[in-house]
């Protein structure tokens, strides 16, 4: 699964109930436990619980199965369809539960999945075959270790971009200042997403919607324009004027990805 913002633990305790193990998003209900306490414990409201769960009374039983709503960020290659097929929701539901205009989305921006039914990616009694797979990965010897950290190191020096690459001149920006809306040109909230990673681009040079991969910034979306973005410049965003300040003007690399 993908990286998860504000995760559900895998073991919870709740004021008055007993240790509970339960699968991301899915808690189960303990004796004791009310949606208030539950609601307090994940940082959401009762309304929201009562709403995901399609619930007729704020009253709830012991082993019945609660659906948190989890938030998810984006990374680079997603898509609303992927993210759609691996939470099993609609692409309709996505943009609706997150206010979307457009197919658009950014790297680093935080979508709200709604209820993501988990329960059925519950992994099955091993088999045989499966049990010996988990012994054999476990070995004390570490090598299941150093594989993995080969893979890893091997990843990534494959992850270098590919695509067309050009060199522009390159100035930073944030929306915390006066007069700032916040909001791109493509209808993305980077109040409300502020890890997302955004350039404003000449459509002309790069097509709005791209994934880019900017040096120095790393992966990000073109999805602002500016009135001074002409040509070969962009701007990148920063979370405040201190890191405008810092970033300055540079000439960077940029390859379009997509």
């Amino acid at each position: 699964m993908k990286k998860l913002v504000a995760s559900i633990a895998t073991g919870v305790i709740i004021a008055g109930a007993t240790l509970t193990t339960a699968s991301a998003a899915e808690y189960k209900v303990e004796k004791g436990d009310n949606l208030w306490d539950i609601a307090e414990e994940y940082n959401t409201t009762v309304d929201e619980l009562v709403e995901t769960n399609e619930l007729k009374t704020t009253v709830i039983q012991p082993k019945q199965k609660l659906f948190i709503n989890e938030t998810y960020m984006v990374e680079q290659g997603d898509t609303l369809i992927g993210i759609g097929k691996e939470y099993d929701v609609s692409v309709e539901d996505l943009k609706k539960w997150n206010k979307l205009e457009s197919d658009l989305i950014v790297i680093g921006q935080e979508l709200e999945i709604k209820g993501v039914n988990v329960a059925k990616e519950d992994s099955a009694p091993a088999t045989a075959s499966t049990e010996s797979s988990s012994n054999e990965s476990s070995n004390n010897d570490g090598s299941s270790n150093e594989t993995a950290e080969s893979s890893k190191q091997e990843k990534s020096s494959q992850d270098k971009p590919e695509g067309k690459t050009i060199s522009v001149s390159a100035t930073a920006y944030t929306a915390n200042c006066d007069g700032c809306s916040g909001v791109t040109s493509t209808g993305v909230d980077l109040n409300a997403n502020p890890n997302a990673k955004v350039i404003a681009v000449d459509p002309n040079v790069i097509p709005l919607g791209s994934e880019v991969y900017v040096e120095g910034y790393g992966y990000a979306t073109a999805a602002d324009i500016g009135g001074a973005i002409k040509g070969n410049k962009i701007d990148v965003y920063v979370k405040t004027k201190d890191k405008a300040y810092d970033w300055g003007v540079r000439t960077v690399d940029v390859t379009i990805v997509e």
